[in-house]
């Protein structure tokens, strides 16, 4: 039987980049986003290099009940791996927020994720990973982007606290991994400050391409680490243990 890795976000940015990326090395793929002209552009130039099975599926996974439409239509494919790709940001105060924007942040970067983790984790024991994008951001609070670094935070936390639960379950083969991008030149700086373009080289002194994430979560992938993390400072990649402190459940003789 067929085995799939499946990845939101796909039609652009990190997303596309990683499709491509996996499809080099043979992997078939079910390329979620809400795009089509996208999604389909990217399955024909894939078709151009790699003889892999591409399946699209269109869904806006800002909406509950579009996710758990997706799911259902995932269920009969096998899948090799799940990333967690799509997401958002916004530059702005707490106090000049948009409410609709960060409300369909908030759905998109956390509960669409955490409904996709749960039901993967609830159906797959056996080989297969969980990687949750989530960004630096989410381990280090960013000036005038509160509201997205916390959502990012959730996705460090939940994705470490399920690193550590699958661990400790003996029957789980299951990995749940977690990478943290820094600044990524994709259409993320546009979204963020709701403009029509971004000024990569303005607004940092180094940035990674999307291909550059793309490799980063590839050698994550095939590592045993939870975490890839690019430093903030020098913006070298690197592999790591969870970072967050996990409080180990106390025995009788300890309480």
């Amino acid at each position: 039987m067929k085995r799939y890795i499946a990845i939101t976000g796909a039609s652009s940015g990190i997303g596309a980049a990683a499709a491509k990326a996996f499809a080099r090395r043979g992997e078939n793929l079910i390329l979620i986003a809400r795009r089509g002209e996208l999604l389909e552009n990217l399955k024909s130039e894939i078709a151009k290099f790699a003889n892999v099975d591409v399946v699209i599926e269109l869904c806006d996974l800002s909406k509950q009940e579009n996710v758990l439409s997706l799911w259902h239509n995932l269920e009969k494919f096998e899948l090799k791996a799940l990333i967690n790709n799509a997401g958002f940001g916004d530059y702005n105060k707490v106090g000049e927020q948009n409410l609709e924007k960060i409300t369909q942040m908030i759905n998109l970067n956390i509960i669409s994720l955490v409904t996709l983790s749960t039901l993967f984790t609830k159906k797959y024991k056996k080989d297969t990973q969980l990687i949750n994008i989530s960004s630096i951001g989410g381990y280090k609070i960013v000036p005038n982007a509160v509201t997205y670094c916390a959502s990012k935070f959730f996705v460090s936390a939940f994705s470490e606290g399920l690193y550590h639960e699958l661990a400790q379950d003996k029957q789980a083969k299951m990995q749940a991994k977690v990478l943290a991008p820094a600044a990524t030149k994709t259409e993320f700086g546009m979204v963020a400050t709701s403009k029509e373009s971004y000024d990569y080289d303005k607004a940092f002194k180094k940035y990674h391409t999307s291909e550059q994430m793309a490799e980063f979560l590839l050698r994550l992938y095939d590592s045993h680490y939870c975490v890839g993390a690019v430093d903030r400072d020098s913006f070298e990649f690197s592999l790591s243990k969870p970072k967050f402190d996990y409080a180990v459940k106390l025995g009788p003789k300890d309480n």
